[in-house]
């Protein structure tokens, strides 16, 4: 008899052609993509964590929300977060998440996370391209324009 298993499948809702995915050329362009799919209803009462996955010509394949956390904070399992990354075969992501508080500074705690998911990255040759913290008027803070990336 046959061993079986389950495979662990990841889909894409919308049916959107790739022909007609987002091409990512700034923080601006990523800024108005995410705000746009933001909850309006929850932006500024719990803190969300999300993934842009990336094809090779920087335009988007979808956007996976990793976590909805508290008022204060998220927990972001790396784990979970490469599984998305690898199984969606991107080459390069945008990460994000929200600040209920409207403060756009990051923590050090958004500093460390960043630089731990930038090591991890980097053995599987995923290319960060920006870290985007939003407030919930829709301004937002760019690592890279920071050049904190």
């Amino acid at each position: 008899m046959k061993a079986q298993v389950n495979e662990i499948k990841i889909s894409y809702k919308g049916g959107l052609k790739s022909s007609m995915w987002q091409k990512i050329s700034s923080s601006q362009d990523a800024a108005e993509l995410l705000y746009e799919d933001w909850d309006k209803d929850t932006i500024g009462i719990q803190e969300t964590f999300k993934v842009v996955l990336l094809n090779n010509s920087n335009k988007v394949k979808g956007i996976y929300q990793l976590s909805q956390g508290g008022i204060t904070s998220t927990s972001i399992d790396l784990r979970i977060l490469f599984a998305v990354i690898l199984k969606s075969l991107s080459v390069a992501i945008i990460l994000t998440h929200n600040h209920p508080s409207g403060k756009l500074q990051p923590s050090d705690a958004d500093k460390n996370l960043t630089n731990k998911i930038k090591k991890a990255s980097r053995l599987f040759d995923i290319t960060i391209l920006d870290h985007l913290i939003f407030a919930p008027n829709g301004d937002y803070y760019s690592f890279a324009d920071s050049e904190i990336l």
